[in-house]
């Protein structure tokens, strides 16, 4: 397409109509979330044979998402100060990049701290990203048409979430977890092609500064946003981590079972990333409702039934719907609540999105190497719960 030129304060338009060129620079952002949330998501499908290989607990293992998370936290923190006036499609370009060799130096570790590494790389990539991505899609398609933009990137996520566990617990078994890995580089090389075509010029009127994001945790509304976030990825990250380790270990599944069951927990997902889009636009209150009951109802259901296989697959399917829902119906709520600083929103948004993912898959080790898997389920569980009581308290929007 033509390399034009989109001005930072060309917010406010909205046109459901949406030009072919348009069309194409969401599909790219969609394209480089499949690839970074594929790297994020995929130790959840090689946890064991990786623990294998390298010598170290699966909890131990389970870590390389903290990680990830860890450093995120802080890149998301920093990212849009960091980037300064940089035009936004050179940064978004140069993170599909960062993200190539993380992968590559992840997928050809010989020990633990190599591949943590690697791994806190994509951290750095996958944060920033989010970070920018409300602001660049309310950029391409107008602020009024944010929810619809983001429901179109957040399909990257759901066939993130399909691809790899699935995909990579079945691929890991057949050529190696190091295989599986190094193909989430590929995906991400195809989506930095894509970002150089496709994507519009995107100057940056001004930097975005630490007092700006700070400034903006002083709102009610960030406020009840961001704890939203804490409470339900916190819980998700704590289960969702270690399904594996639960349906080889409780519900006794082999691995190609465990991979059909992944898969089913992503075909979910996609439709739950379609309900949580429409449900944002509609009323984002009542959606974040529906996401922590269904959450809290999948999780308790699969402790009390998880040990029957027929079961197991229905509720983890569940699972994939109400996690579907949750980063749409979460960035929104945050999202709505500064729509006049959508760039440091974003950072908040990832900063608690990454604090939480690391908070979840640490507290999750710690109980699966001192408990047992099931306790990551139930904790998952409690903090579905908690989320869908804040929601009821959160003022109507």
């Amino acid at each position: 397409m033509t390399d034009t030129t989109l001005p930072l304060d060309d917010l406010a338009v909205a046109d459901d109509r949406w030009s072919a060129s348009t069309k194409l620079a969401v599909v790219s952002m969609a394209v480089a979330t499949f690839a970074l949330v594929s790297a994020e998501f995929l130790p959840a499908g090689l946890l064991t044979p990786m623990a294998a290989d390298l010598g170290i607990s699966e909890g131990t293992a389970g870590q390389v998402v903290t990680a990830t998370a860890s450093v995120g936290a802080v890149a998301a923190l920093f990212a849009n100060v960091a980037i300064g006036k940089l035009n936004r499609k050179t940064v978004l370009v140069g993170l599909s990049a960062l993200a190539i060799i993380s992968n590559i130096v992840a997928a050809t570790a010989t020990d633990f701290w190599i591949l943590l590494l690697g791994r806190a790389g994509l951290g750095i990539a996958l944060a920033s990203f989010w970070s920018l991505s409300a602001a660049v899609i309310a950029r391409l398609v107008g602020v009024g048409s944010l929810g619809r933009g983001m429901s179109i990137i957040f399909v990257g996520v759901s066939l993130a979430t399909i691809a790899a566990p699935s995909i990579g617990a079945v691929v890991s078994d057949w050529f190696g977890w190091r295989t599986a890995m190094a193909a989430t580089a590929g995906a991400a090389a195809i989506a930095m092609l894509l970002q150089l075509i496709s994507l519009p010029t995107l100057p940056a009127d001004k930097a975005t500064s630490l007092g700006e994001i700070f400034g903006l945790m002083r709102r009610r509304g960030v406020q009840l946003g961001m704890l939203a976030v804490l409470l339900l990825v916190t819980g998700h990250f704590a289960g969702f981590v270690y399904v594996r380790a639960f349906l080889e270990q409780v519900t006794q599944l082999p691995t190609t079972s465990v991979a059909w069951a992944l898969l089913g927990y992503g075909v979910a997902s996609v439709i739950g990333n379609i309900a949580g889009g429409r449900m944002a636009d509609a009323n984002v209150r009542v959606g974040l409702v529906v996401t922590g009951v269904t959450l809290a109802a999948a999780t308790l259901a699969l402790l009390l039934w998880g040990t029957h296989s027929g079961t197991a697959f229905g509720f983890v399917a569940l699972w994939g719907f109400a996690f579907g829902t949750a980063p749409i119906v979460l960035q929104t709520n945050l999202s709505r609540a500064a729509l006049d600083a959508l760039e440091a929103s974003g950072s908040l948004m990832v900063v608690c999105f990454q604090v939480a993912i690391a908070v979840g898959a640490m507290i999750g080790g710690y109980i699966v190497d001192g408990y047992s898997v099931i306790g990551t389920v139930a904790f998952a569980a409690i903090m579905a719960a908690l989320t869908m009581v804040l929601a009821l308290l959160q003022p109507r929007k």
